[in-house]
């Protein structure tokens, strides 16, 4: 090698720990960023010339870490994410999704119009039906952003009322009490019906529905149209029947617009104790005692609140007590997702060293799992990147050592020709 090729050795050498300083300089100033993948360095020897007059050389290249995986971190935040295995959440950078990319910072919040953001990007998923199903299909163009402000409760008339409360044993034939309970119409709105229950012989019942009220006016919505219920007790006061069986409440011309409505009585089951009963009140004046009253309508509700769980779904919570999934988050996978593009904000573009992605759902198909209230924290290991610095740094110092005296041997020779 020539002095020159040594000059030239040294100058490639200054080229490459420069790189690699700035790799290790990017690395930590993001030893702190959500599902930051750290990058090394690789180098690489440069031979220019054969034979005797052969130089060399150093070049460096960055190599990216995307599928590192980071230490999960909990959050306190429920619509935080964090992907444990393979893959990228798809995002989109705005509401029509007119370019969609990948990122593995789940620090995703609901912004003021009810999107899951991070940043400038909107989180992507599949809309599904109330048993968690895709609605569109599972396919990336049936992909849209998850809009919580969309989710509406959906509303249930009561079909089944079920009671469980002991009539007194020792009151007296004419002696009444009564209980009441709310229903839901068609169109989720609540009224409410007293039954009076009446002893009519001895371990006989019957019991009457008042026609449906307002709970705030009083004012009468509807029309009962079922009789009264004929209840009969064993001598051990379980249940012995009921007339008509099923029980059951009917109830018509819902001044709300709902349909009529036909509800069944659940009374319990027939000499069992799980229901409606007939014991003594214990002394005093005879009451009826009432444990609980169960109905299956639902009235409109708020959301409240979102979980998702490690399949990727979203689940609404309502205040009026439904909860459904909405909607489906998936997880894309890349054949070399090292040859993404790295863009800012922890995003990355699909190129054609990493190919296409295919979507899975979470845990299927080699894809990760997502939890939900986590964060994948970085993986850069600062102890190890002040090691590379330092090394980095004695490369260099020897590299400009190695110009220094080229310099002071071309020096020589120049005095020598002089």
């Amino acid at each position: 090698m020539s002095l020159q090729g040594a000059l030239n050795a040294s100058i490639s050498a200054l080229a490459a720990q420069s790189s690699a300083l700035s790799v290790i300089s990017d690395n930590l100033a993001n030893s702190q960023t959500t599902a930051y993948k750290s990058s090394t360095t690789s180098f690489s020897s440069l031979v220019a010339g054969s034979g005797s007059n052969s130089s060399g050389g150093v070049a460096a290249t960055m190599v990216s870490n995307v599928d590192q995986q980071g230490l999960l971190v909990q959050s306190t935040e429920a619509t935080h994410l964090a992907i444990e295995g393979d893959g990228f959440f798809i995002v989109a950078d705005g509401v029509d999704g007119a370019s969609t990319y990948y990122s593995r910072n789940g620090e995703f919040t609901v912004d003021s119009a009810g999107y899951l953001t991070n940043g400038d990007y909107y989180l992507l998923g599949w809309a599904t039906d109330s048993d968690g199903n895709a609605i569109g299909g599972t396919s990336e163009n049936a992909l849209e952003p998850i809009d919580l402000d969309s989710v509406q409760s959906s509303v249930d008339a009561t079909t089944s009322v079920a009671f469980q409360a002991n009539l007194p044993a020792d009151a007296e034939t004419g002696d009444s009490f009564e209980m009441t309970f709310e229903v839901y119409d068609s169109l989720g709105t609540t009224s409410t019906v007293t039954a009076t229950y009446s002893k009519t012989a001895e371990n006989t019942w019957e019991i009457e529905y008042s026609d449906p009220t307002l709970p705030s006016t009083g004012e009468t919505v509807g029309t009962v149209t079922s009789g009264t219920v004929e209840v009969t007790f064993n001598e051990d006061g379980t249940l012995a029947s009921t007339v008509p069986d099923p029980a059951e409440l009917t109830i018509e011309g819902w001044t709300t617009g709902a349909e009529d409505s036909s509800i069944g009585i659940d009374l319990g089951e027939v000499g069992g104790t799980n229901g409606v009963t007939q014991y003594s009140s214990g002394g005093g004046d005879p009451s009826i005692d009432v444990q609980s009253i169960d109905q299956d309508g639902l009235a409109y509700g708020n959301l409240s609140s979102i979980e998702i769980s490690d399949d990727g779904t979203v689940v609404a919570f309502f205040d009026n007590g439904e909860e459904r999934p909405i909607y489906q988050i998936p997880v894309a996978t890349f054949g070399s997702p090292d040859g993404l593009d790295e863009m800012s904000d922890g995003i990355y573009a699909r190129s054609a060293t990493s190919g296409n992605a295919t979507l899975h759902e979470p845990g299927e198909g080699g894809a990760g799992t997502i939890q939900g209230g986590w964060l994948e924290a970085s993986t850069v290991d600062t102890s190890e990147e002040f090691s590379k610095m330092l090394s980095a740094q004695q490369a260099y110092s020897a590299a400009s050592q190695i110009m220094s005296t080229a310099n002071d041997m071309f020096d020589t020779l120049l005095d020598a020709v002089r």
